[in-house]
């Protein structure tokens, strides 16, 4: 008898037709002799309807508050699903991430998974229940109810998949899997059957809204095989490993032939430039000590060559994360004479992604005679090796990924 752990996305659940559909499928997978734990969103736009309310009530509401408020969601989602599942004759009970085990630190909004605890979650399990546990939250050493951060029940699911030793992660969504690019984007968008931790990993963090990365790293760690797959569609979905285990599965020679993987794009960004800074050792270490304290997670980083003794730094950050950037820049501006801090909005990145970029090279010179020909303009770059990212004007967001989409042969006609 296999465990399988099974995540339904907000979409899934977003109203009661939905939820008879995901309960039917559980039901069908216990059915076919597997245990199941199904971690569950908040139903549709419940969580960015609440935050829209938060924001009504309050223009600096407490953490701990956001994170009491914002647990609602997804407690909606695990009571009427287990409802729906009880109502087609299958013993179910619903758990909240604290009455399942799941542990974090004392930080709000970002909490990060300490440790799961999963005895209740084996006992019901035993008892041939089926158990439902709300994703995206968890309990504190204080006892409160603190979040994981957007795209939190991806996390989790993965986690849960690894303290249990799940035979099987499958994370359920709206798509089909993961394809090139985003397939609303460019029609001729392929769905991928394979992809790396590490391809998985930088398609999330350059914009691929599939899978959260930080449920990817925990993936890779542990080495929880993730199946992408789509709600309403039978299809299989994008298998996700290690590249020794797709190399098995897939064929050691069709990996080896991969170069690029996908395009991922990125509107979420905003661009600072702190102009004429001291060229003094100690000042970037001062400027990224100092927003790291305030938890900002800083992009793209660029550094200007010096010229009279000083130099601009620019980097990018979470459009989330402008306002207290800002203030933050203000300071550290006035306090090193610097000319001013320069705030741009309007960027975009566009990245393009593949393992098989370590040993072809020519991928970058190639990605920029691309974007050149199609007229894009670029910002900023950053590569590694298996992405290249480009910072560019965001109104040529499209073009520059329907370019690089076709320039690096991923549409369905070329499929390997």
């Amino acid at each position: 008898m296999a465990l399988v752990v099974m995540k339904f996305g907000g979409s899934s659940v977003a109203d009661a037709d939905k939820m008879r559909l995901v309960a039917s499928k559980i039901a069908s997978k216990k059915k076919s002799g597997n245990k199941i734990v199904a971690v569950v969103s908040a139903p549709g736009d419940t969580t960015d309807d609440l935050l829209k309310m938060a924001e009504k009530i309050s223009p600096n509401p407490p953490a701990r508050e956001m994170d009491v408020l914002l647990s609602t969601g997804e407690m909606m989602s695990i009571a009427l699903l287990a409802m729906a599942l009880d109502a087609m004759g299958e013993s179910v009970i619903s758990l909240t991430g604290p009455q399942a085990g799941i542990f974090a630190d004392l930080q709000h909004r970002q909490a990060k998974i300490k440790k799961i605890i999963p005895h209740k979650i084996h006992k019901l399990l035993n008892k041939n229940h089926i158990v439902i546990i709300a994703g995206f939250q968890a309990s504190n050493a204080n006892g409160d109810i603190t979040t994981l951060g957007r795209g939190g029940s991806d996390l989790t699911a993965v986690a849960l998949a690894a303290a249990l030793k799940a035979d099987a992660c499958e994370i359920y969504s709206d798509v089909e899997g993961v394809f090139t690019t985003d397939p609303r984007i460019v029609k001729e968008a392929r769905k991928m059957d394979y992809l790396s931790y590490n391809e998985m990993l930088e398609m999330a963090c350059s914009g691929a809204q599939v899978l959260q990365s930080r449920s990817v790293e925990v993936a890779k760690k542990f080495n929880v095989m993730i199946n992408a797959r789509g709600t309403f569609s039978d299809d299989a979905g994008t298998i996700i490993a290690s590249e020794e285990m797709i190399k098995k599965l897939s064929g050691r020679k069709k990996m080896e032939a991969m170069i690029v993987s996908g395009i991922t794009f990125d509107k979420d960004q905003v661009k600072f430039t702190i102009v004429d800074l001291p060229d003094t050792p100690g000042v970037a270490a001062r400027i990224f000590n100092d927003l790291a304290k305030i938890n900002v997670n800083v992009d793209m980083i660029i550094q200007s060559a010096a010229v009279d003794k000083k130099n601009d730094i620019s980097f990018t950050v979470v459009e989330s994360d402008m306002k207290k950037t800002q203030i933050e820049l203000d300071k550290i501006a006035s306090e090193f004479n610097a000319t001013r801090v320069e705030c741009d909005d309007q960027v975009a990145k566009v990245s393009v992604v593949g393992v098989g970029m370590r040993t072809n090279p020519g991928v970058a010179a190639m990605a920029f005679e691309i974007l050149a020909k199609s007229g894009v303009n670029i910002e900023m770059i950053s590569t590694s090796d298996i992405k290249i990212s480009c910072v560019i004007d965001e109104v040529d967001t499209m073009k520059a990924v329907e370019a690089l989409h076709k320039g690096f042969k991923l549409s369905k006609s070329h499929k390997a």
